[in-house]
């Protein structure tokens, strides 16, 4: 671990300079402020605070966004460093692959998790400050800013799969666009499809659900919306998690997890500097 710690606070210098940091924590902030205040006209109709409605926004927000952002840093990882050149210093310090790696994850989700307590909390905050918190929804904001940074974990190391598999910065970027395209896009693009031609049939009642939590950004917001009835209500979406397990979401991210990174741990040690 002490390994790993050093390769963290190398890439945190690295994020730093490179602006990664202060760019990560604005755009969440911008867009977390932008959907609490037009989000927040469904209150009253409702009959839920601010927060609440701001909190279903912003989970869809971090739907989009979390896997982005990742994607965004994760890529350069491997593929950055060789194209580079500076990949064969790096493999030359006394630290194993899974620990450079391990290194990595933690640099890059320490500024993920920055940026997203500091925009999801200040939006959050100005939500309660206008229009009232409850305690149930201040908890569904806490919880939204631990999955979001989970989510945001799973795509690191998937981002990292990709860039040690890539030949190079520029494919590892495409194949990145593409992943982020199939997971938050074409996959929910193909279950309506496959809902609309079901009619309502075995798919649609025991199947579809399964499959949607199959997908890590699914079972992110699954989580969310199963956790908190408000939260839920207020999204539109009340019983969507009524099919499954309260731990079929939690259990699919952690595993997206474990796998992406034994993944790229596998992806790495194939790469010759």
């Amino acid at each position: 671990m002490r390994r790993a710690f050093a390769i963290a606070r190398a890439e945190m210098l690295i994020l730093r300079r490179n602006r990664w940091l202060v760019m990560a924590t604005l755009i969440m902030l911008a867009f977390a402020l932008a959907l609490s205040f037009a989000g927040s006209a469904p209150t009253g109709t409702l009959g839920v605070d601010m927060l609440t409605v701001s909190v279903a926004s912003m989970t869809t927000l971090s739907v989009y966004l979390a896997p982005l952002l990742a994607l965004m840093m994760g890529f350069d990882a491997v593929a950055g460093d060789r194209d580079r050149g500076s990949l064969a210093l790096l493999l030359a310090y006394p630290a194993g692959r899974a620990e450079i790696l391990l290194g990595k994850l933690m640099a890059h989700l320490a500024a993920l998790a920055v940026a997203m307590i500091i925009g999801f909390g200040a939006a959050g905050a100005v939500a309660a400050w206008f229009g009232g918190a409850g305690a149930e929804s201040l908890m569904a904001l806490g919880r939204l800013v631990l999955t979001s940074i989970l989510l945001g974990a799973v795509f690191l190391v998937l981002g990292y799969a990709l860039s040690a598999l890539s030949s190079g910065a520029t494919a590892a970027a495409g194949l990145s666009a593409g992943v982020w395209l199939g997971f938050v896009v074409l996959y929910d693009l193909g279950l309506l499809g496959a809902v609309v031609m079901d009619s309502g049939g075995v798919f649609t009642q025991k199947v579809f659900p399964w499959v949607m939590v199959a997908n890590p950004a699914d079972a992110f917001r699954l989580w969310n919306l199963a956790a908190s009835d408000s939260v839920a209500l207020s999204s539109g979406m009340a019983g969507a998690g009524d099919a499954l397990p309260a731990w079929a979401a939690p259990l699919s991210l952690l595993l997206w997890l474990a796998l992406g990174f034994l993944l790229a741990c596998a992806a790495f040690r194939r790469v010759e500097p």
